[in-house]
């Protein structure tokens, strides 16, 4: 696995960026380089340098608009569920083009660069003092939200919420289509005092404390991968875009309210949804399965109770992960009505009917 840096410097022609450039038309025909995983960092510093999208196959691309989506969606912004719903199927509108695949998109909500996971959720702004530029360095929208109080507290509420957005974003991450991406010391609760530009900092704010290690935190991030890698219908290659399968007639992805029904997506003040998951239709038909499982992101201040889909015959949904709840085992659902806590996902898989 290769991943270029500034990546749209290596697209560069006399006329400006160019997918079929010389270096990148050479670098896929290599019999060795075109082997391995190749990944960009869409963007460069130059004049017309963003081009999320548009690199070619078999590029995968950090994908920034999934960063600053599903941080808004959990900050609660307006219009930010729509948006969500885009993250959540790889980024279809963006590289469902020139035959790639849905894990083309790589999907991440911290990395090297901004605030660590851990800042995203106690820093509303950046604080880059020691890095001796007057604060002016440094991304400056970084969609974050101290939830309630800015930097170190000792409000037991403020830990409680920051806790939960931290499971909610990484839980995001592992649930959707395209290839899920992991800084490193977020999965202990690793921080940076709020200073979302340290590459200069060799010193404590830059600093993985392993010591410090948010152990409940790193359980349950296990979990969460330990769900995805169980469920193929999260880890396909083919987008998914609502066809109806043959082998079943279902959709692959299918949409439902909340509080059931439709999904009104011209709401501005929608704050979230259920997702069905199944096989892409456009799969072949030798690789059938029935792997499915529901998803409820609930982006809003209050619980609601959510009707889950019949499940497939001679199966029985469970209750598999709770963003509310990281400590909570799989347990059965005994009715297809369901509680989703406030500011809270919760997946369920299918298990044996008893």
């Amino acid at each position: 696995m290769f991943r270029f840096d500034l990546a749209t410097t290596l697209g560069r022609e006399a006329h400006g960026f160019d997918p079929s450039g010389g270096f990148l038309d050479a670098l896929r025909q290599d019999p060795v380089l075109s082997q391995v995983k190749l990944i960009a960092e869409p963007w460069d510093v130059g004049p017309g340098g963003y081009r999320l999208g548009e690199f070619p196959p078999p590029f995968a691309e950090w994908n920034d608009a999934f960063r600053d989506g599903v941080r808004k969606f959990w900050r609660g912004d307006a219009h930010s569920a729509q948006d969500m719903a885009e993250r959540l199927l790889g980024s279809a509108g963006t590289f469902d083009r020139n035959g790639r695949r849905s894990w083309s998109s790589v999907n991440f909500v911290a990395c090297h660069d901004g605030f660590t996971l851990a800042d995203v959720t106690a820093y509303s702004e950046k604080h880059n003092e020691a890095n001796g530029e007057d604060n002016r360095d440094g991304h400056q929208e970084n969609y974050s939200d101290n939830c309630g109080e800015e930097g170190e507290t000792e409000d037991t509420e403020i830990h409680l919420r920051r806790e939960q957005r931290r499971r909610n974003l990484l839980t995001t991450v592992f649930l959707a289509q395209g290839t899920p991406m992991l800084l490193a010391g977020d999965e202990i609760g690793a921080s940076q005092q709020g200073n979302n530009n340290a590459y200069c900092q060799d010193n404590a704010i830059s600093w993985v404390d392993w010591s410090a290690a948010d152990h409940v935190f790193l359980g349950f991030l296990r979990k969460a991968i330990a769900f995805r890698k169980a469920h193929p219908c999260l880890r396909q290659s083919w987008f998914l875009h609502g066809g109806k399968r043959q082998q079943d007639g279902e959709q692959d992805a299918k949409w439902l309210g909340l509080r059931g029904g439709q999904v009104n997506w011209r709401d501005p003040g929608l704050k979230g949804f259920c997702l069905v998951l199944r096989q892409s239709a456009e799969a072949p038909a030798y690789a059938t399965d029935g792997d499915v499982v529901v998803l409820a992101f609930n982006g809003s201040d209050k619980a609601v109770t959510t009707r889950l889909p019949a499940p497939p015959e001679g199966r029985v949904w469970v209750r598999a992960l709770d963003t509310a709840k990281p400590e909570a085992q799989k347990a059965v659902c005994r009715d297809t009505a369901q509680d989703i806590p406030a500011s809270t996902i919760v997946a369920f898989e299918t298990g044996e009917l008893l």
